[in-house]
């Protein structure tokens, strides 16, 4: 039986992923990916019950990265089982349909931190360092930071990070656009992600996973490839009760009651 590295918790529709190695600042061992994985394939499947998905961590830091003390006992093959665990988890991650905010409790590095780059929201609480630090230690990153970082805050201040292996402040992040906000401390991390799930679940919960969709698949791909991705996730909502009840609170003078059908 595995011990329980990650955490799953229920509030309404919010499910809150916790990393749960506080004593090791959260670091990424195979088994913390592998049931981090596991949990997020749950909740891909339960988006009747699970709208809006938090990702965050016990303790003072949100993921010192990759576990070291276990990769210095791996050989090469392992290493690539590691790497391309924690690769495959960031895509579940990023392709939820439902959105996700990233909760950063504190430092953030490596592939820490490229958990978070596969999320559609990040905050940080204020003193954190983030950074991409892998060729500090002889590596890059591997979990699609060389990616998701250029598309988030352009690909020069991308390089200047990476390559420097910079330990960046939250101050800079947020001004670089890679955060929505900035807490002064936990309960306000948690104040604003609550506030921002908050907003997303009084919409129609099918319109905001195809709007999601359309807005990921569409981004990398040209103009017209854009527009007719949109036009399909538009079809998918056309025949939902959620659109009916939409029309007809507005005709009620009333907010909306949207059950996800």
């Amino acid at each position: 039986m595995l011990s329980e590295s990650v955490g799953l918790e229920k509030q309404g529709y919010i499910a809150i992923l916790r990393l749960n190695r506080p004593d090791d600042l959260n670091a990424l061992n195979y088994e913390t990916l592998v049931q981090l994985g596991e949990k997020i394939e749950e909740l891909r499947l339960d988006v009747k019950e699970t709208r809006v998905v938090i990702l965050t961590a016990s303790g003072k830091a949100f993921s010192a990265g990759a576990d070291l003390k276990e990769r210095r006992t791996l050989n090469e093959q392992q290493v690539r089982r590691n790497v391309n665990k924690i690769r495959e988890v960031c895509t579940l991650l990023e392709r939820l349909p439902q959105p996700t905010i990233a909760a950063m409790n504190g430092h953030a590095f490596g592939g820490g931190l490229e958990l978070t780059l596969s999320c559609d929201f990040r905050y940080a609480v204020r003193g954190a360092k983030l950074g991409l630090t892998e060729v500090s230690l002889g590596i890059i990153p591997g979990a699609g930071g060389t990616q998701r970082l250029p598309r988030l805050i352009g690909i020069a201040k991308a390089k200047e990070w990476i390559l420097t292996a910079r330990r960046v402040d939250v101050e800079e992040a947020l001004g670089c656009g890679l955060l929505q906000g900035v807490a002064e401390d936990q309960e306000h991390l948690m104040e604003l992600y609550q506030q921002l799930a908050s907003e997303i679940l009084a919409n129609a919960p099918l319109a905001v996973y195809q709007a999601k969709y359309a807005v990921d698949r569409g981004y990398s791909v040209d103009m017209q490839t854009g527009l007719d991705l949109e036009a399909k996730a538009y079809e998918v909502i056309i025949p939902t009760q959620d659109r009916i009840e939409a029309l007809e609170a507005f005709r009620e003078k009333r907010k909306p009651i949207f059950r996800g059908e």
